[in-house]
C-alpha cells in the first residue's frame, strides 16, 4: 500500500538499513518511555515490552464507526480530496512533506491534481482497513504500527498524524447529517487517537532501529588505523 498518510509523492528518506523484518518486536528492546527487559504479563505491544493498553473503543463505539462508514464509503474519493485540501489550508506546513504538492499554492489547482486524488484514496483505504479490523484488535494494531514505521522511511514525522483525524471528522460531519451524533464523533475520535498512538510507536520503533543499525554499520565501515607512523619516535 505504501505510505498511506504520506505515501507516493513524499520526500523519501534514507532507506532503512534494517533488513531483519518489519514486524513488531516483542520481548526485546523497549517501548518509548519503558525500561529494558523481557516481555511482561498481559501481552506486549509493538515496539517494546510494555503491557498492551486496553483497546479504547467499546463494542457500541465499534458499531457506530462501522455503521457510519457504510454511508461514508459511498463517497470516499470526495472525502479524501476535501480532507487533504482542508489539511493544507489549516496546516500549510504539511505540504512540505509532499514534493509533488509543495509548490502548488493554488488550492483549486491542487484539488484537480490526480496525484492528490490517488493519495486521498490511499488514506481512505487505510481507514477502511482499520474499520474492517475493529473486531481483530491485534491485526489493527499491526496495521497502524507498520504504517508508522513506513512513515519513518518517508520522513513524515508523527506531529502530522493527528491532523488527519481532525480533518476527516470535519469533512464527514455534513455528509452524515442527522446520523452524525456526539456519540459517533466520540467513537471516531477514539479510533483516530488509537491509530495515531500506534503509528507514533511504529515511527519511533523504526527510528530507534535505524539509529542502532546505522551506528553498527558505521562502526563496521570504519577505516583501519594506520600503522605507518608507529615507529617514528
Amino acid at each position: 500500500m505504501g505510505c498511506a498518510l504520506s505515501g507516493t509523492g513524499v520526500d523519501p528518506g534514507k532507506p532503512s538499513p534494517d533488513s531483519n523484518g518489519s514486524g513488531p518486536r516483542t520481548g526485546t528492546g523497549s517501548a518509548p518511555g519503558s525500561g529494558p527487559g523481557g516481555s511482561e504479563p498481559g501481552g506486549s505491544e509493538p515496539g517494546g515490552s510494555a503491557p498492551r493498553p486496553p483497546f479504547p473503543l467499546s463494542e457500541e463505539q465499534k458499531e457506530l464507526v462501522q455503521e457510519s462508514w457504510k454511508v461514508l464509503h459511498q463517497d470516499i474519493a470526495r472525502v479524501g480530496i476535501i480532507m487533504f485540501i482542508r489539511l493544507f489550508e489549516t496546516h500549510p506546513e504539511c505540504k512540505d512533506v509532499f514534493f509533488l504538492f509543495r509548490d502548488i499554492d493554488d488550492l483549486q489547482q491542487l484539488k484537480m491534481s490526480k496525484e492528490l486524488q490517488s493519495h486521498g484514496l490511499r488514506v481512505m483505504s487505510f481507514i477502511e482497513k482499520s474499520v474492517a479490523r475493529l473486531a481483530q484488535e491485534d491485526k489493527l494494531e499491526q496495521l497502524a504500527f507498520e504504517l508508522g514505521r513506513s512513515h519513518c522511511r518517508y520522513n513524515a514525522p508523527p506531529k502530522y498524524y493527528e491532523y488527519v483525524g481532525v480533518q476527516f471528522i470535519a469533512v464527514v460531519k455534513p455528509i452524515l447529517k442527522e446520523k452524525w451524533t456526539p456519540d459517533v464523533e466520540e467513537a471516531w475520535k477514539c479510533l483516530f487517537d488509537y491509530l495515531t498512538r500506534m503509528m507514533k510507536r511504529g515511527y519511533q520503533d523504526a527510528e530507534q532501529r535505524n539509529g542502532v543499525n546505522q551506528a553498527s554499520y558505521t562502526k563496521r565501515r570504519a577505516p583501519p588505523v594506520s600503522n605507518s607512523n608507529q615507529n617514528i619516535i
